[in-house]
């Protein structure tokens, strides 16, 4: 099991830094960045739906569909030359979503005691897996050079899967006291603690060692990145824990070997991207 996640873990590393080196000189429209997000959103959407099963099924179509525009969302203004803060135009895509849940709903009505259920679930998958995705991919767009955008990217990216290696090695050798015993019984506080601890190392690492340092090389920048991001990634983890423990089920697929789904390894970062979004907008100002 250990063997074939490191070696995962390789493929993977190696994917995403080809992801950020190729897209580096192919602003504004990022084909890599594109490719990775779509696939890997419309996979976990997959999932999620296969996961809820068919006693609760949400509508699947109007997931896909809603993923996918979320997704497409990020590079719309930079191929129509739409000069709007994409905040202000992902608004639009929000409330046209709401009414589309709606409209389907009353299409395909047949009987009392599932709407608000099935509406709900497609509210969930479409905001968990289309809008919180857009913070990643917007990094890319923030206002500087690209080599600094590809820098944040490697940081939103590698500190919260870095915080994720470092609990999981750390609660390997040394977890004693469970975390969260209901919900995930493997996590233990020491295990987060040394999560914690490997996320401010990496982002120190990506700071100093790369082209641009985008957290300015001030520890104290970088200590507040790397424990933020890194606790949200956490919670991320545990997000996706409730999913699948209230579905009774261990991993979300068998997608990825050692890892188990594509959810189980995008998890960390769809919840931490708003964070580092956050952190690289206010550094800006």
């Amino acid at each position: 099991m250990l063997t074939t996640r490191l070696w995962m873990s390789a493929i993977l590393i190696a994917l995403t830094l080809g992801m950020i080196l190729g897209d580096q000189h192919l602003a504004p429209y990022f084909p890599f960045l594109f490719l990775f997000q779509f696939g890997l959103t419309l996979a976990a959407c997959r999932e999620l739906v296969n996961l809820l099963g068919p006693q609760r099924c949400p509508q699947t179509v109007v997931c896909y569909l809603g993923v996918a525009v979320f997704v497409l969302a990020n590079w719309f203004p930079s191929y129509l030359g739409y000069d709007a803060n994409f905040f202000t135009f992902l608004t639009g895509i929000l409330a046209g979503f709401l009414l589309l849940v709606f409209l389907y709903e009353m299409a395909t009505f047949a009987a009392p005691g599932r709407s608000v259920e099935r509406m709900a679930l497609t509210w969930l998958i479409v905001a968990y897996l289309g809008l919180l995705p857009c913070f990643f991919a917007q990094i890319r767009w923030l206002p500087g050079d690209h080599q600094a955008n590809s820098v944040r990217i490697a940081l939103a990216a590698f500190v919260p899967k870095c915080c994720d290696i470092g609990a999981y090695g750390v609660g390997r050798l040394i977890g004693r006291t469970k975390m969260t015993p209901v919900l995930s019984p493997k996590k233990t506080w020491e295990g987060a603690l040394g999560g914690l601890a490997t996320a401010v190392l990496a982002a120190v690492a990506i700071d100093r060692l790369g082209p641009t340092a985008v957290l300015l090389q001030d520890l104290r920048w970088e200590i507040g990145f790397g424990l933020s991001v890194g606790l949200a990634g956490m919670l991320g983890d545990l997000a996706e824990s409730l999913l699948k423990r209230d579905c009774q089920t261990k991993d979300a697929s068998a997608t990825v070997p050692g890892f188990g789904g594509v959810l189980d390894v995008v998890d960390a970062i769809i919840f931490s991207a708003p964070v580092a979004f956050l952190w690289f907008y206010l550094i800006r100002i």
